[in-house]
């Protein structure tokens, strides 16, 4: 029972915070589970994939998704994804596990700050105009040089990042499509969403193949989180979301501090 558990509890997460609540399925796994980070990230991508998928679908659905930046990004995540999981191999577990705690506190510091702003009514605002501009007149990018560069450049480290510790990659692709973009807050989510979908996917497989996927555990946890995400979506419209950033932020932080704990320890 303590697998499909922590699958809703992460489903949970992501419904109430977007797909960065996928952050916390594999310490949630080496915690519940006693995996290591290269068994943990795995499933960690399949569960992302699914239910990235089920979000980006609607988002297509709603013609907010920007497929075309979800494709390009994702492409390249998907170039260097195997990299990132054929490492996980090759690195021990401590060092690993130090990593994805920086990773933690980097994301919880940074969602902290940004919720407290919004809070406050002082959003981050960034004083330059983006590489990538949205053409009003027909709702779609306008493709240069500069934008194309910005995004790839986004889908190798979110690709490299998801292969490697199994987390997605949307604490890199949300604030970039923000940097990047002018594209407004919900059509951000929606192609994050579709870049999750491609790359947690792409990894999922690739990590079957390599007979490195534990689906034994995978399934009922993906099952779990699917659960968990209709159930944060119908509780995200009762509350507001920028003081669930905060506290979990403040949850995501100290999740961090226990695996430092559990390495160091």
């Amino acid at each position: 029972m303590i697998t499909p558990l922590l699958g809703l509890f992460v489903g949970l997460l992501m419904g109430l915070t977007g797909a960065g609540g996928g952050i916390l399925s594999v310490p949630l796994l080496i915690f519940g589970l006693g995996l290591q980070v290269n068994q943990a990230a795995p499933i960690a991508l399949a569960s992302v994939a699914i239910s990235a998928g089920i979000g980006a679908s609607l988002g297509l659905k709603s013609k907010i998704l920007r497929y075309k930046a979800a494709l390009l990004i994702g492409s390249f995540g998907l170039l260097l994804s195997p990299l990132g999981i054929w490492l996980s191999h090759q690195i021990p577990n401590t060092p690993l596990i130090l990593t994805f705690s920086v990773v933690l506190f980097l994301v919880s510091i940074r969602m902290y700050i940004r919720a407290s702003r919004e809070l406050g009514g002082n959003p981050i605002r960034d004083p330059l105009a983006p590489p990538c501009q949205l053409d009003q007149s027909i709702g779609k990018l306008i493709w240069t040089a500069p934008c194309v560069r910005s995004l790839m450049l986004s889908g190798v480290v979110a690709g490299f990042f998801s292969g490697l510790l199994g987390v997605g990659g949307g604490f890199v692709i949300v604030p970039a499509l923000k940097r990047y973009t002018d594209l407004p807050i919900n059509s951000i989510v929606a192609t994050s969403l579709g870049v999750l979908t491609i790359v947690s996917t792409g990894g999922a497989l690739f990590a079957s193949a390599a007979g490195v996927m534990e689906w034994q555990v995978a399934i009922p946890f993906i099952g779990g989180s699917v659960t968990g995400l209709i159930m944060g979506r119908y509780f995200i419209k009762k509350i507001h979301g920028a003081r669930v950033e905060q506290l979990f932020a403040i949850f995501t932080f100290c999740v961090g501090i226990s695996l430092v704990y559990r390495c160091l320890g």
